[in-house]
């Protein structure tokens, strides 16, 4: 049986790179749906707290309606003691009776002026807490129908690439199979450690992808031989040369397009 040929560094360099390609293409995906479902859980809450205010308010504006009822009550039965008193003030035998009737009936007048005054500042209050309900009424119409539209839009998002991204998944679970494992696990530590998750770069006018420090002209040769695996010493990123990178974007931008 004959023997699997080893891998040259050059098909090392390309297996890595359209690893990097397929992985890149799936923080696209999840990037685009990751701020939306942010967005949507905002949304939730924002709406779940205008209706907990709702609720307050509407609660409130019951307590303070319930007030004004028992201020008419006690009005009511402050009129029938003025006009029990004034009926027993009458009948007195002397002076003493007649002021202790008089201050009773003072009494009650002033409770009658103390809850007439009550009712108005609660019905003033009510009217304050109605504005404010029109407003956050207003404002948990506008909250959920900006959630809605943002619930469609993540949905259909998620139908679009949902099957994209498992495809994906698959496909860099396979790609890093048929790759060494060191390298396999370099490539993921530089993945953590890098902006983008860009582990895999080529060189873009004489500089690592992504990064300003210019790579001297000997490094760029030995990159461009593709006879060993060459990383950026101030990113620490794995280096491939132009070509090999265009080569490889478009033979996967081919394989994107059929998923």
């Amino acid at each position: 049986m004959a023997k699997k040929a080893e891998a040259t560094v050059e098909d090392k360099l390309r297996a890595l790179y359209d690893l990097q390609l397929i992985d890149s293409r799936v923080d696209e995906i999840r990037n685009v749906r990751g701020e939306l479902p942010l967005e949507v859980e905002d949304l939730e809450d924002d709406v779940l707290g205008l209706k907990t205010r709702m609720d307050k308010l509407k609660t409130d504006v019951e307590t303070i309606n319930f007030e004004i009822t028992a201020k008419k009550n006690l009005i009511d039965e402050s009129k029938a003691l003025i006009k029990k008193y004034t009926e027993q003030q009458k009948n007195v035998r002397n002076s003493r009776e007649f002021n202790s009737i008089t201050k009773e009936l003072e009494f009650q007048e002033l409770e009658i002026q103390l809850a007439e005054k009550n009712i108005k500042e609660f019905k003033a209050q009510i009217e304050q807490k109605k504005v404010v309900i029109a407003e956050t009424k207003e404002r948990l119409g506008e909250r959920e129908t900006h959630l809605k539209h943002k619930k469609s839009e993540l949905n259909a998002i998620l139908a679009e690439t949902e099957k994209e991204e498992k495809a994906l998944l698959g496909k860099s679970e396979k790609f890093q199979k048929d790759i060494e494992e060191r390298l396999v696990k370099a490539y993921i530590r530089i993945r953590k450690n890098v902006k983008n998750g860009l582990a895999v770069v080529p060189i873009e006018r004489g500089a690592s992808g992504g990064s300003f420090f210019t790579i001297p002209p000997q490094v760029q040769v030995e990159i461009a031989s593709r006879k060993k695996i060459i990383t950026d010493e101030h990113s620490g990123r794995i280096l491939v040369d132009p070509v090999l990178a265009e080569e490889e974007q478009e033979k996967m931008q081919k394989m994107f397009a059929k998923l």
